[in-house]
Parts: C-alpha cells; structure tokens; sequence
C-alpha cells in the first residue's frame, strides 16, 4: 500500500502551496514598485492592477498557510490522491483556441479570434451547444472590444471588422 505524499495533519506539502502563492503575491507587488508613474492618468494608473493582483495573492496565501498550519486539505485518502485519466480531446482543443488566437488575431482581428477560441474552449469543457456558444463568444468579446476601443482608447484589433466597428 502505497502511502500519500502528505497525509491529513501534516502541514508540509499545504504549507509549501500556501508560502509560495504569499511569495509570487511579493514578487507581483516589488515589481508594481518598478513601474513608472504615468502623467496621463489622473486617478487610476498602471500600477493599480498588479498592486491590487499582489495583494490578493498574498491574503490567499496567508489563508492557504492558515489552513495548512490547521492540519492541511491533502487527503490520506489514496484514490484522493490519484490523478484522473487524462482527457487528450479537451487538451487539444484548448490548444487549438490558444494556436488559433495567435493565428489569427493579427489577420481576423479580436472579435472573430476571441469567438472561435472561446468556442473551442466551451468544447474542451464539454459543452455541447456551439451555437449558444457562439452567440456569448461574440456578445462577449465585441463588448471587450468597444469598452477597449471606446472606453480606454485602446486598440486591440479591428481586424476585418473595422470598418463596421
């Protein structure tokens, strides 16, 4: 019989998990320090994100650590700790998405990318209803598009779409 790498009681593995999650939340917040202050922005900057990112990191770990130090949430359970099967089809077409994003979003823009990824993720995920998916993908991410385009200014690609948008 096999025994689990960290039984229920002993923090070792839990507080490993716990301690690095609050040590990238540091690493996020030492290097928000190093971005540089923007002019252009009056109230919220650059450097709002990655603080308030470095931040929750470091509260998450504290609370993994917590829980650790408390006995853990591994499991001695050894059908617990064994992985599942891999699912290859839902590997694929989550790589799919990524490879036809970068694919694509130069020549077909945001939103035509953006719709055919998240309908491959949706896929990966099991779902069986591609035109639903479909429908949220656009409706999603043509809202991204305009709140980037016309709320921040910010250009993410027209691509094909850009004389109707």
């Amino acid at each position: 019989m096999k025994q689990p790498i960290a039984p229920a009681g002993t923090p070792g593995a839990d507080l490993a998990v716990g301690l690095f999650v609050m040590l990238l939340g540091a690493l996020t917040l030492y290097a928000a320090c190093a971005i540089p202050d923007s002019p252009l922005y009056a109230q919220v900057g650059a450097k709002a994100v990655p603080y308030l990112v470095g931040v929750i990191l470091v509260l998450l770990g504290g609370g993994l650590s917590a829980v650790a130090l408390r006995g853990g949430w591994s499991r001695d359970n050894e059908e617990a700790m064994a992985a599942p099967p891999t699912n290859w089809r839902a590997l694929a077409l989550l790589g799919a998405g990524l490879l036809v994003q970068v694919a694509l979003i130069g020549w077909l823009g945001f939103v035509i990318a953006a719709t055919i990824q998240y309908v491959l993720v949706c896929a990966a995920f099991g779902s069986r209803r591609p035109v639903r998916d479909l429908a949220i993908g656009i409706a999603v991410t043509l809202g991204a598009y305009l709140g980037f385009s016309r709320l921040l200014g910010v250009n993410i690609g027209a691509g094909v779409l850009e004389g109707l948008l």
